[in-house]
């Protein structure tokens, strides 16, 4: 399953809503200066027609700011977050999650954006250093309904600017979105979670993703990055032993094990159904030496590479 993009979130919420994916789309943006748009909640949610508590659980290729305005809870790999009331929450492209409402009365607002949107010549930052958007936080903050009214009022002057024609709205709406980003970094975050009894179940089915969503290798200059058990566990924000450890209950292998198997099927695909060289394909899956990637490949299957290619002439 591969990450959700900007393009796929307009689609899905034109299905759900079923309006035209233009009539969602902000007015006047250009591509150069990234993607940005803001939505308020209750209005999203009386337009609905599927259930507004659909959400899958997904990586998304797109940053989130949400202010959270009901009871609802948000789900990580191996944590539930319980949201009384007020919150906001920071979602990263790095972190899978789903959102879940708990009843009827929502009325939040949330903006969505691209990291070029804050590119460091146009923020002076770079988002994935801050501790909002690391790998392994907890971007949850819960805040009292006076701060939530202060964000309320954040949120409402971006949709203001974006119904305006001033030749410089982007840039002003950037600025209200550092807003948000520098108030939550000087919250609290959420701390007290449940950990779900389904949990373990839901660690494993995302690494699984996570370690398919980098196949097929579709060209020689696509790297297969994510190698290593704690490669993954820090895209789960969690231990790297606790990972083993649930993958070895539920599956009964260890993730070097599932990493090594799934490596291993890739490269008898690209030895056998291209005509890439073997150096290019070492580099592809991961090894930036020939001699690396050919040791590994005998070590697994007492056969070398060139071996399996020529069985498939």
């Amino acid at each position: 399953m591969k990450a959700l993009t900007i393009d796929d979130f307009y689609k899905d919420t034109a299905r759900a809503t079923q309006e035209n994916v233009n009539s969602l789309l902000p007015p006047g943006i250009k591509k150069e200066i990234g993607h940005f748009n803001v939505f308020s909640v209750a209005d999203l949610v009386t337009r609905y027609k599927a259930d507004p508590r659909s959400m899958v659980y997904n990586q998304r290729e797109y940053y989130k700011v949400s202010l959270i305005r009901g009871k609802s809870m948000v789900e990580y790999a191996d944590k539930v977050i319980e949201v009384a009331q007020y919150a906001l929450l920071f979602a990263t492209p790095k972190i899978p999650y789903r959102w879940v409402p708990l009843d009827e009365d929502q009325k939040g607002f949330f903006c969505v954006f691209t990291g070029d949107f804050l590119l460091p010549s146009k923020s002076g930052m770079v988002l994935d250093e801050l501790p909002l958007f690391r790998p392994g936080g907890c971007p949850v903050f819960q805040i009292s309904a006076s701060q939530a009214d202060e964000m309320v009022l954040i949120y409402q002057k971006m949709q203001q600017e974006m119904a305006s024609t001033y030749l410089y709205k982007y840039d002003l709406i950037r600025n209200f979105l550092m807003e948000l980003i520098h108030y939550g970094q000087k919250l609290e975050p959420l701390t007290t979670y449940n950990y779900s009894h389904n949990a373990s179940a839901r660690i494993s089915s995302l690494f699984i993703e996570l370690l398919e969503r980098q196949f097929p290798i579709a060209s020689p200059e696509q790297k297969f990055t994510l190698r290593t058990a704690k490669d993954f566990a820090d895209r789960l924000s969690v231990h790297s032993n606790h990972l083993n450890k649930v993958l070895k209950e539920n599956t009964g292998k260890t993730t070097t094990e599932h990493i090594t198997n799934r490596l291993i099927q890739e490269a008898k695909i690209l030895l056998k159904q291209t005509d890439w060289n073997i150096s290019e394909i070492a580099y592809s899956l991961g090894f930036e030496q020939l001699s690396h990637f050919s040791s590994f490949f005998k070590k697994q299957t007492h056969l070398s590479p060139i071996e399996i290619r020529t069985e498939a002439m």
